[in-house]
């Protein structure tokens, strides 16, 4: 009886179980409570939990710069990476990777705490919206036709070619700026006046920009090549087939029903500090999930610059894994003037796409690391391809 005691107490500090009256109308999903303001509470208890000081980063990044990054989704779903717990940085391709990972939590990571904005804001938009137009229109700072229910299901060309065609309304942006705010501030995380002027700037960056919004470096030089964000929803797999998560009506619903339930925590935190990485994975430990993957994009590349890789290296080896647990990283050749030789245009591409098993990386870690960033890049890394 004791032990059970102690699960429970446990159980309910990681904010795994819940207590709703079935008169309620509220839902309990695998971890957590599901709508209500308690939820919102919750949702912002983990993330505070969870989460660190916030640090530096010279860029925004509100979209990838990464043409690559669906290149890993066939590969995930061939070596049956499947549920768990998933970790990532950055902005919405983590989306896509959780589309085909269909992770039971999802913790998005980043230094910066404008990354977490973001994400409350994107929490928001899958909210509100019935479909993938009406996120896009939410997102983007379209009026929604009157129709948009018929458009569910139709092909991610369609709906792009749309929007294309779709004159901007302002005033239905600044609409859907206030319904963002609105949202965003019931989500039991604090937020001061500077965080509200900066989602409002994110907000707005996507609705001027729109489709042609690109990743753009604030602290260095503009760089040629980046993926427009249209070319990002468009991009494909190795197979030549669709792959974001606003390709199919049944992922971008997977996605929306996981961030209802407040299953996708925004967390502030630098992979090679000393709580919040740790902290994740304690918390998916307590929920009994492994981590299915980690997707670090090239942040290895500026800890290795840096001198903290050891730290993030032990961190790593410390989450909770399994044999299919897998690491995601890119890989920028020119930035080193070498491509790499998994490479699928002999590096043509601005980005690789890189997958090794979190086992192998946490046995290289033990027996004493890696004497280069090249070997870490290359060393353990898995052929998209064949899966090998």
């Amino acid at each position: 009886m004791r032990i059970l005691v102690r699960f429970v107490i446990a159980a309910l500090a990681a904010g795994a179980l819940a207590w709703p009256s079935p008169a309620s109308g509220q839902r309990v999903g695998a971890v957590g409570l599901i709508g209500s303001e308690r939820a919102d509470t919750a949702f912002g208890s983990r993330v505070a939990r969870l989460s660190e000081p916030a640090g530096y980063f010279d860029s925004d990044n509100l979209i990838s710069n990464e043409s690559s990054y669906l290149h890993p989704v066939g590969a995930l779903r061939a070596l049956k990476v499947r549920g768990g717990a998933y970790i990532g940085v950055g902005p919405d391709q983590n989306f896509s990777y959780m589309a085909a990972i269909r992770p039971r939590i999802a913790y998005l990571i980043d230094i910066r705490r404008d990354n977490l904005l973001q994400h409350l804001m994107f929490k928001a938009l899958f909210e509100r919206a019935r479909n993938r137009l009406e996120y896009l229109c939410f997102w983007l700072g379209y009026t929604p036709p009157s129709d948009s229910e018929r458009w569910t299901g139709r092909r991610i060309e369609d709906i792009v070619a749309l929007l294309d065609s779709t004159k901007p309304n302002e005033e239905q942006a600044r609409a859907d700026r206030a319904a963002m705010l609105a949202r965003v501030a019931s989500y039991g995380v604090p937020l001061d006046a500077r965080d509200r002027t900066t989602l409002e700037r994110f907000h707005s960056a996507f609705q001027n920009e729109r489709l042609d919004l690109r990743f753009t470096s604030l602290g260095r030089p503009a760089r040629a090549g980046y993926p427009t964000l249209r070319e990002l929803i468009l991009e494909r797999d190795l197979t030549g087939k669709r792959a974001s998560y606003l390709a199919s009506e049944d992922d971008w619903r997977f996605l929306k029903d996981l961030e209802t339930r407040g299953l996708v925590v925004p967390v502030v935190g630098d992979l090679a500090g000393r709580h919040a990485l740790g902290a994740i994975g304690r918390d998916a430990a307590a929920l009994g999930l492994d981590v299915s993957a980690l997707y670090v994009s090239n942040v290895e590349q500026y800890l290795w610059r840096d001198g903290t890789f050891t730290q993030f290296a032990e961190n790593t080896a410390g989450l909770p894994r399994s044999a299919r647990s897998v690491l995601i990283r890119s890989y920028f050749g020119r930035n080193f003037g070498t491509p790499h030789p998994l490479a699928r245009d002999n590096g043509a591409s601005l980005s690789t796409q890189l997958m090794q098993r979190l086992n192998d990386f946490a046995a290289r870690q033990a027996a004493g690391g890696w004497a280069s960033y090249w070997d870490l890049v290359t060393l353990g890394s898995i052929d998209l391809v064949t899966g090998r």
